[in-house]
């Protein structure tokens, strides 16, 4: 475990919040004056925070490789400047292809700012007491869109959303560099040296590549793809249901209050239970509620229920995801490590944005593709039923 600087968790917690309402959230509010001014379709504009999506997933395993090594403060600094870049590229891009580069450039400063590198970076800091700090961060970080969407929307309705794209690098430059670069180590006291990076790689590789990785790399990747496909369409599903729009709209916002109670509630989940017992019940209760959704015609209050309940094993599973690895494997090269795990949930996420509508239009509806989701997800928790027992893992030096 090293040590902490004064004021650390604090600037990680402002960074979330700031990078996630800005270099994710701001797309999704602005995509209809986008468009209005463009005359490119919704979905067309959604692919390019996608595509940005899938190039954070692929440099993510480079990203935590640096942070063993280096520390967080250069890296996750020149994340900023690049997400600042992004943002100023947004503003100016003149047609569809380079405003495609600009997102794929803030894929480069998602990779080195979000959850993944913070999750790193408080799992060095707190080693064995971990749960609580991440639990904090996320919590924190669940209200990006609340803080940020009103936001973006005012400076997109007042400025235009060229503009407002600039006045929103300017949020991020000012908040997110400052923050990055003084209150973040500069170096790892216990960082491996360069001499020995071989070795690391090697145990990096050991673990990587072991079946029991790779079956919980993809049962949760399953997992991540068909909650938020489901959760992020409940709107359009609670539609075909009968619902009105303005209940169907509260109840998404429903979705992302059951976040935060999942959240609250998971570190005494984490203490009363094992790494696969708590796998497997997040998964459980996951396709439980999936199965519902598809399934249940009503009445309206039941499926907000259900939907809160979705929500609630949503903000379990990101905690989940944060210490898959260091409940199995230790805190060791745990950044190196983490970042190969979380890769194929980063880019499955990015996919799950277009792939559940796609879905729904293929096979008949958002309940039908309801089905096909939480039948997915029930295969991943009879594999996450069936992982044997950790031996106990080494917390790093």
């Amino acid at each position: 475990m090293t040590d902490r600087p004064r004021g650390g968790m604090a600037a990680l917690c402002a960074a979330q919040l700031t990078s996630w309402g800005l270099l994710y959230y701001s797309l999704p509010v602005a995509v209809v004056p986008i468009s209005e001014e463009t005359g490119w379709s919704h979905t067309t504009i959604t692919g390019a925070l996608a595509a940005g999506l899938l190039v954070s997933a692929l440099l993510g395993v480079r990203v935590g490789r640096s942070l063993d090594h280096r520390g967080p403060r250069s890296v996750m600094t020149t994340g900023s400047i690049i997400g600042v870049l992004a943002l100023l590229l947004v503003a100016w891009s003149p047609n569809l292809v380079l405003f495609y580069a600009a997102w794929l450039v803030a894929g480069f400063a998602q990779s080195a700012v979000l959850y993944p590198p913070a999750f790193a970076v408080i799992t060095r800091w707190y080693g064995p007491r971990r749960v609580g700090p991440l639990t904090t961060l996320t919590l924190v970080g669940g209200f990006a869109s609340t803080v940020f969407a009103p936001l973006v929307a005012l400076l997109v309705d007042t400025l235009g959303w060229r503009t407002g794209y600039v006045a929103m690098a300017g949020i991020l430059a000012v908040i997110t560099i400052p923050l990055h670069a003084l209150l973040l180590n500069r170096a790892w006291s216990d960082a491996p040296p360069t001499r020995g990076s071989a070795r690391a790689t090697a145990e990096v590789r050991a673990v990587t590549r072991s079946a029991r990785f790779r079956i919980l790399q993809v049962t949760m990747a399953v997992a991540t793809f068909t909650l938020f496909a489901v959760t992020i369409n409940i709107i359009p599903m609670f539609l075909e249901r009968g619902m009105s729009y303005g209940l169907a709209a509260t109840a998404l916002g429903l979705v992302g209050a059951g976040q935060v109670f999942g959240r609250i509630g998971y570190p005494q989940f984490a203490r009363a239970t094992s790494p696969r017992a708590r796998t497997a019940t997040v998964f459980v209760l996951g396709a439980g509620a999936l199965w519902l959704l598809a399934l249940l015609p009503g009445p309206a209050w039941l499926l907000i229920a259900v939907a809160v309940l979705a929500g609630a094993v949503r903000g379990c599973h990101t905690l989940l995801q944060a210490t898959a690895v260091s409940d199995r494997w230790g805190t060791k090269n745990f950044a190196a490590i983490n970042g190969v795990f979380v890769a194929p949930m980063t880019a499955v996420g990015a996919v799950a944005l277009v792939a559940g509508p796609g879905l729904a239009e293929l096979v008949g509806g958002y309940p039908v593709m309801a089905v096909v989701m939480a039948a997915l997800l029930s295969g991943a928790a009879l594999m996450a039923l069936r992982e044997p027992q950790p031996r106990p893992a080494p917390e790093a030096p």
